[in-house]
């Protein structure tokens, strides 16, 4: 991209033709660049840069910790799954973040997440703090690479927030369906809950978990970083309820 810029730097300066048909090319091609979803903003230093198709950042690359309006590109891939048809929230009411995060290989990836613009800087913010303590977040995707599909994205120990959705086994809206709740390491950190009698924990096969006098990778407690960060920042955490516990789950109204 730089080298387009500066060709065309240089034929102005020294005022040499050049076509229309040419001017018109390049336009085109750094249009397409700009529109990428694999370039990013990094919040540091407001540079665009060029992102693995991977995810995974070298290590003399800068972390990127980013907000904006949600791409056409992205918005396009959420219709149908994570932003269903007749949805109470608009678009301008969410927000865009990339955000880089160590996985449970010690990697550092960019992760994606839409959230509510009323938490976007605060999310930032607990996530910065995460990462310089190489806290562990195993994968951290839209959730619409799931379908949308909240047991698949939890099986998959999957990192997400925004999702329209009611609460499971009634007909309210979830702080999820607003953008304003976190499901952090999840298939680790299960629902754990009572429907018709029967308990019930959830991800499938997260039973283990359920356990929480143990001690295991990704345990989210009042010990944990995450919790204390999350508690500073103004959310409630689900593993403080009384009629259930959301070990994973983390709002704010």
């Amino acid at each position: 991209m730089k080298n387009i810029t500066s060709f065309i730097a240089l034929y102005l300066f020294f005022n040499l033709p050049i076509c229309a048909a040419c001017v018109a090319q390049m336009g085109s091609t750094l249009s397409a660049l700009q529109q990428d979803e694999t370039w990013g903003v990094n919040a540091n230093c407001g540079e665009a840069e060029r992102r693995p198709e991977n995810n995974t950042l070298e290590a003399s690359e800068a972390p990127v910790f980013s907000i904006s309006v949600i791409p056409d590109s992205i918005f396009s891939l959420m219709q149908g799954k994570s932003y269903k048809k007749g949805a109470r929230i608009m678009r301008d009411d969410l927000r865009y973040l990339r955000i880089s995060h160590y996985d449970a290989n010690g990697r550092v990836r960019v992760g994606e997440m839409i959230c509510n613009k009323a938490i976007a800087n605060d999310v930032i913010s607990i996530f910065q703090e995460l990462y310089k303590a190489k806290y562990p977040i195993e994968r951290m995707e839209l959730i619409d690479k799931y379908d949308a599909d909240d047991e698949m994205s939890m099986r998959a120990n999957n990192t997400s927030c925004f999702n329209y959705r009611v609460v499971e086994g009634t007909t309210s809206l979830s702080a999820h369906a607003r953008g304003m709740a976190i499901d952090v390491n999840p298939f680790y950190n299960p629902y754990v809950h009572t429907l018709k009698g029967k308990r019930v924990i959830a991800p499938e096969g997260s039973a283990p978990y359920a356990d929480r006098s143990k001690n295991f990778k990704y345990k989210i407690d009042t010990n944990d970083l995450a919790y204390k960060l999350f508690i500073k920042h103004g959310f409630r955490w689900g593993g403080s309820w009384r009629s259930s516990k959301d070990y994973q789950h983390f709002d704010k109204k």
